[in-house]
């Protein structure tokens, strides 16, 4: 059961080859035995997974009005809030915190009629391109034990990866949807800024957090993230759109769908096994239809610096409300408030997470608020700019998703600069507020690699109808780690 796709576990609940309790059922146990090695889940939601399971047979059996994801397993970033159920943010400042109401992503989820069966770990408050930096440890690649499976989302990423789960929910700042789907030979989409809510979705940069689906394939995604989307009142970003049907559109043509290739994007610092990887999937696609033009992006190349200003200032806006007073982590016996603020806010952070505080507020200070900030604002400007140009001339862009696959664990957590680096194919399309989406389109090594494509504004359902178009043709996304 644990091979099937979230789309093939739908078709088999609706046929009756198997219930939802023995699908949560074995995927729970599947889940028990390999999370030692893997590290995917900081909790396991059994029973009330079970509980629901029961309750989903029961009205299939009764012939009640179903939801489109009616008794299917899935599992939640330990970002979004979940009544009843702890959100640490893998972070031991809210290693205890039992959120009393559901993020919007998991109310609209639950409504559908999914069921959840856990918690994923996580770089702590989603600042990381490795799932190094969780206070609940690191976890581990299931294509390689020994390499990381790219962050933040990681946890997310390795649980689908290695099956315990067909789907789950992700959040993107900077590549955290992207990044890991492509070191774990997965699909994972981040949808336009402010198609999905971020009520609920504890904020690290909060003109850059993006809620989205990671799963096996594009179909499955299509699937979680109809019922994802949408507008919600309660998030002051949520764009009031009408939502496209994203299952409605996956099997159109895309014949002479026109898609550019940034020239900034095959330059050096790329490994040359995945730009071949990538030239392989330009064929593919080509045969299907698709046209490629050479393109410009002339201003990537200050994404990641102007990232790495914007980011950490927004962090340092965000976490100031951890503090050791209302609620987190709170120091023993302390000696006054100002002992109170220090010891709780350097106990409970960790290392990654100081260092993005001190950089942002330091951008964020007087007399340096304009030399820095301002001028990563000004640069994001530019990059948007780029895009808006390109899509002038094509409907989408292509590139890699990482420049090299999965490194091993350790190997730069001693380098900040190098791991940030991680993310330079992927951090534009969040300075812009772009859809982007990566697929699996070979390996180096045995390590699997992504490739990426990045949408105009809402085009979602067309990033999602080229990547499914593109895995009837090829297989990568139908292997599984051994």
């Amino acid at each position: 059961m644990h091979k099937l796709t979230l789309a093939a576990m739908q078709r088999s609940l609706e046929s009756g080859e198997f219930s939802s309790v023995e699908l949560c059922q074995h995927l729970i146990e599947r889940t028990k035995q390999h999370n030692e090695t893997l590290n995917a889940f900081v909790s396991i939601t059994e029973e009330q997974a079970l509980s629901e399971a029961k309750a989903a047979d029961e009205k299939r059996a009764a012939g009640d009005t179903l939801g489109s994801l009616h008794g299917l397993p899935i599992a939640h970033k330990d970002i979004f809030c979940t009544d009843g159920v702890r959100t640490s943010c893998g972070s031991k400042m809210l290693e205890n915190f039992v959120p009393p109401y559901n993020a919007t992503v998991v109310e609209k989820l639950k409504s559908a009629g999914a069921i959840s069966l856990g918690k994923t770990n996580m770089d702590e408050f989603a600042m990381g391109s490795s799932n190094e930096n969780s206070f609940f440890g690191v976890v581990r690649n299931p294509w390689d034990t020994e390499r990381v499976p790219g962050g933040s989302s990681g946890g997310s990423a390795a649980a689908v990866a290695g099956r315990l789960v067909p789907a789950c929910t992700g959040t993107d700042t900077g590549g955290s949807i992207r990044q890991p789907a492509a070191f774990c030979g997965i699909t994972g989409i981040k949808p336009t800024y402010g198609r999905v809510s971020r009520y609920g979705m504890i904020a690290f940069a909060s003109s850059l957090d993006q809620g989205g689906p990671l799963a096996a394939t594009a179909e499955d995604c299509a699937l979680l993230l109809n019922e994802m989307a949408g507008f919600d009142p309660r998030d002051s970003t949520s764009i009031d759109r009408a939502n496209d049907d994203y299952m409605a559109t996956l099997h159109q043509p895309v014949k002479g769908m026109k898609i550019g290739l940034p020239k900034q994007y095959f330059e050096a610092g790329l490994d040359d096994s995945i730009a071949a990887l990538l030239q392989q999937a330009i064929k593919e696609l080509e045969k299907l239809g698709a046209e490629f033009v050479d393109i410009e992006l002339k201003n990537q190349h200050l994404a990641v610096p102007a990232y790495y200003i914007v980011a950490p200032a927004e962090c340092s806006s965000n976490l100031a409300r951890f503090d050791g007073v209302r609620y987190g982590h709170r120091c023993e016996d302390p000696k006054d408030l100002e002992d109170l603020y220090k010891r709780s806010r350097a106990e409970g952070f960790g290392r990654e997470v100081k260092r993005r505080i001190l950089v942002g507020t330091y951008a964020l200070s007087a007399g340096y608020y304009d030399a820095f900030y301002v001028k990563a604002q000004k640069i994001r400007s530019l990059i948007s700019q780029d895009f808006s140009q390109a899509f002038a001339d094509v409907d989408f862009i292509l590139g890699p998703t990482t420049p090299s696959p999965a490194f091993k664990i350790g190997e730069k957590t001693s380098d900040p600069v190098a791991m940030y680096l991680n993310d330079i194919y992927t951090i534009p399309a969040n300075l812009a507020g772009l859809p982007g989406i990566s697929v699996p389109c070979g390996d180096v090594g045995g390590l699997p690699v992504g490739l990426q494509l990045v949408g105009n504004y809402f085009d979602e359902a067309r990033l999602l109808n080229v990547a499914h178009q593109y895995q009837t043709v090829t297989d990568w996304h139908t292997r599984i780690p051994g």
